[in-house]
C-alpha cells in the first residue's frame, strides 16, 4: 500500500548537517504515523525520531538527538524529512524511514512498512 523512497544521506564532517526526505508513493501520509530509524555497525536499530499524523505537537525524540534533529511532514508532498544538525560521529548510521497507520507500531520499533535505508556517515 506503501512504498517509501529516501534520500539526503551522505558524509558529512562532525559538526555539521544533514537533511534526509523520505517521499511516500502508493498512498498518503495524511493519516499515518511516521518515522525514522537508525541502526549503526554492531549496535541494534533504534527509534530516533517519530511523529504522529495529527501534527507536530505529537513527537518522539530519542534523548541522544534531541535539541539537534527536528523531524517534520509535509502532507501535501507526502514527504516526511529529518532534519539533523551539529552531527557527531555517534550518529553515523543506516537510517530508514518508516510509516504504520497505528503510533503504537512506531514507537514499538514494529512499523507496516520501511524505506530501503540510506546511509549517513559523520567524519571527525
Amino acid at each position: 500500500q506503501v512504498q517509501l523512497v529516501e534520500s539526503g544521506g551522505g558524509l558529512v564532517q562532525a559538526g555539521g548537517s544533514l537533511r534526509l526526505s523520505c517521499a511516500a508513493s502508493g498512498r498518503t501520509f495524511s493519516n499515518y504515523a511516521t518515522g525514522w530509524f537508525r541502526q549503526a555497525p554492531g549496535k541494534e536499530r533504534e527509534l530516533v525520531a517519530a511523529i504522529n499524523w495529527s501534527g507536530g505537537d505529537a513527537t518522539y525524540y530519542a534523548d541522544s538527538v534531541k535539541g539537534r534533529f527536528t523531524i517534520s511532514r509535509d502532507n501535501a508532498k507526502n514527504t516526511q524529512y529529518l532534519q539533523m544538525n551539529s552531527l557527531k560521529t555517534e550518529d553515523t548510521a543506516l537510517y530508514y524511514c518508516a510509516a504504520a497507520l497505528s503510533w503504537r507500531t512506531v514507537v514499538n520499533g514494529t512499523p507496516n512498512y520501511w524505506g530501503q535505508g540510506t546511509q549517513v556517515t559523520v567524519s571527525s
